[in-house]
């Protein structure tokens, strides 16, 4: 317990103002709650309620951001906390912004041997007869910038490219287009400097979408993923890899699909991933014999600055 005091007064950073603020909501009264049991001075911080700036004038020693998407996983807090000289849970202002940003974490992946689907950007100028010409059907058409799949399409069929990508450009800017991969979808959790067991996702007619990831019970997850052990190894360190090159640290989860050929290619880095009663993450940190309560400690304790 004297350790646990040592940590000082702790802010957990929840809610926002993104598109994901009622998970992250969700996810930050888990944290707060299992903090607490661990006799944690923690407090919740909503910066949409109250500006970032006073965690300072408050006295917070740390803080554990548990905000999902854009002002929250993208940088921006994390540059005002390191401003503020608050020490805090997660990836670093770079790695944050790069890992928010679908196309260029695709660019540093292929740069760096990590396995990806082929993608095009599109905008109002794209050749969108090309684009399928290009990488066929099916596609998937999401916002570069956003999280639990919002604004997200599969595209069946050219007709349906245009209405996909309108939808895609209410949530961002940028969008990208993204070769389809048909089989297992996994995830790998990174915890410090180990990967936990993967979690393989079957989703009712594959569709892992923002209703069925957080608000019901149809979806069956499989941790450890039993699939082959040559193939389960392999992935875990392309995940480890792909953590790695993009800076990331502390902790995070990457987004996995694998073939019938056991091939794999990783779609995206979470690097504030949720810790709602439907995540992820806990799931694989449970399988690893690791408690939520042990698992938000273990990542408060790795809060730090740059």
């Amino acid at each position: 317990m004297g350790d646990v005091k040592q940590l000082g007064r702790v802010a957990v950073l929840m809610g926002g103002n993104s598109a994901e603020r009622k998970i992250s909501l969700l996810s930050g009264e888990a944290v707060l709650a299992a903090l607490k049991a661990q006799g944690v001075d923690a407090h919740a911080f909503d910066p949409a309620e109250q500006p970032i700036w006073e965690i300072k004038r408050l006295g917070f020693a740390r803080a554990f951001i548990v905000l999902h998407g854009r002002f929250g996983e993208d940088g921006t807090v994390q540059g005002v906390l390191e401003t503020l000289g608050v020490p805090y849970t997660g990836s670093g202002v770079m790695a944050s912004a790069l890992a928010m940003d679908k196309w260029r974490t695709k660019l540093v992946w292929l740069a760096s041997g990590v396995p990806t689907p082929r993608y095009r950007v599109l905008t109002p100028e794209s050749d969108l007869a090309a684009v399928v010409d290009e990488l066929g059907l099916p596609l998937i058409v999401k916002p570069a910038r956003e999280g639990s799949s919002i604004g997200v399409t599969k595209v069946d069929s050219a007709a349906a490219l245009n209405a996909a990508f309108a939808l895609a450009c209410k949530s961002d800017s940028l969008v990208i287009a993204e070769k389809f991969i048909a089989g297992q979808e996994l995830t790998a959790a990174v915890l410090g400097d180990r990967v936990l067991p993967l979690v393989r996702i079957e989703a009712p007619e594959g569709k892992y979408d923002y209703e069925n990831k957080y608000f019901t019970d149809a979806v069956h997850y499989h941790c450890p993923a039993g699939i082959a052990a040559a193939v389960d190894e392999q992935i875990c360190a392309a995940a480890l890899r792909a953590f790695r090159v993009l800076g990331c640290r502390g902790w995070g989860r990457a987004d996995v699909m694998l073939r019938a050929d056991g091939s794999f290619s990783f779609l995206e880095m979470n690097t504030a991933p949720g810790m709602t009663s439907h995540s992820l993450v806990p799931m694989a940190a449970r399988a690893a014999g690791v408690s939520f309560e042990a698992l938000c400690l273990e990542i408060l304790q790795g809060a730090s600055l740059g």
